[in-house]
């Protein structure tokens, strides 16, 4: 067991550094190549942040273990919507514009109702749970229409994005104020080495979940919603607090908001489409707390915080974390 859990955090260490210098190298690759601040945020950005589940999804998948791959996405997101946001707010009020209010926050509700309808057949049609390729392609149908608006929606020129995008701080400035930029080899050398740390780290989480999941008589799919969704999350975490703390809350929420929707609809979209995603032990309980809290979520800064998110509706949500990890524990007891 100790060997497990060993693996467990050093493969959570290297997928966080790993997604870290990946997306570093990338976003100087592009600023090279001088590549617009939309389409860097978009793009490498927003997949650097999903970066840690997404390799622990692949890697799970690949591997045969479906619940492991499919507990760390929807734990990701519960951890995300519920805990890291309701901790956002309680440190500062999120002020919510516009256009998410009306088009990111209703995508994220439905990411989180299209899992729930393809990840509960036996509630609909009495078969075995399971989330098919055709509903991996359709999940990447949405990914895809998704992309599409945002572009749309984003007709202003854009600036590049600052040298940290990733969240890193970077060292010095120039003369101009501007921050240096990385050198091309150092680039390189991020990419190359954040793409290794990844693929070990992934292994290494996927191999000591299980062996964890195996001698503790615990299914892959509570480890994945709990232990493993946490662990990958953590970037999301510290990323948002500090946004929070630097009175840049809403930075926090989109963050936050397009990590999820990039979990679904692209992330699980992807893995079911290579391979069909068994359910297992992840029941409508889970699904229906993410489901419920994309929407409270929005119903928070719609009706009753008028756009904004309150530090009372910080710790309602919180609460509601908090209150979904004691059911999985006290289930897990009996």
């Amino acid at each position: 067991m100790a060997h497990d859990i060993i693996f467990l955090i050093l493969g959570i260490i290297l997928i966080i550094a790993g997604g870290n210098y990946l997306t570093d190298g990338a976003v100087a690759v592009a600023r090279y190549f001088k590549v617009s601040g939309l389409i860097i945020g978009l793009t490498v950005v927003a997949f650097g942040s999903s970066t840690p589940d997404f390799v622990v999804c692949l890697t799970s998948t690949l591997s045969g273990k479906s619940q492991l791959a499919l507990g760390d996405i929807v734990g990701a997101n519960i951890f995300d919507i519920l805990f890291v946001v309701g901790i956002v707010a309680l440190i500062n009020p999120i002020e919510i514009s516009k256009d998410m209010l009306w088009k990111d926050l209703p995508m994220l509700a439905l990411a989180s109702l299209a899992l729930f309808f393809c990840g509960d057949d036996k509630l609909f049609d009495n078969t075995a749970d399971f989330i098919s390729r055709t509903d991996g392609l359709m999940l990447i149908a949405f990914f895809i229409i998704f992309m599409a608006y945002t572009f749309e929606m984003a007709k202003e020129p854009q600036p590049l994005v600052p040298e940290n995008a990733a969240g890193n701080a970077s060292a010095g400035k120039n003369d101009a104020g501007e921050k240096p930029g990385m050198k091309m080899w150092l680039a390189v050398v991020c990419i190359l080495g954040g793409l290794g740390a990844l693929i070990v780290g992934g292994n290494w989480i996927v191999d000591g979940a299980s062996g964890i999941a195996l001698k503790a008589g615990l299914s892959e799919g509570l480890v994945g919603l709990t232990i493993v969704a946490i662990g990958s999350s953590v970037p999301d975490l510290a990323t948002s607090v500090v946004a929070a703390v630097k009175k840049q809350p809403g930075i926090a929420l989109g963050n936050v908001v397009g990590a999820c929707i990039f979990n679904v609809f692209f992330i699980l979209g992807l893995c079911a489409t290579i391979s069909p995603l068994n359910t297992g032990t992840i029941s409508v309980v889970d699904f229906s707390t993410l489901v419920g809290g994309s929407l409270l979520l929005w119903l928070f800064g719609q009706i009753i915080g008028k756009r904004v998110i309150t530090r009372g509706e910080g710790l309602v949500l919180a609460l509601c974390y908090v209150g979904y990890m004691t059911y999985l524990v006290v289930s897990a007891l009996r």
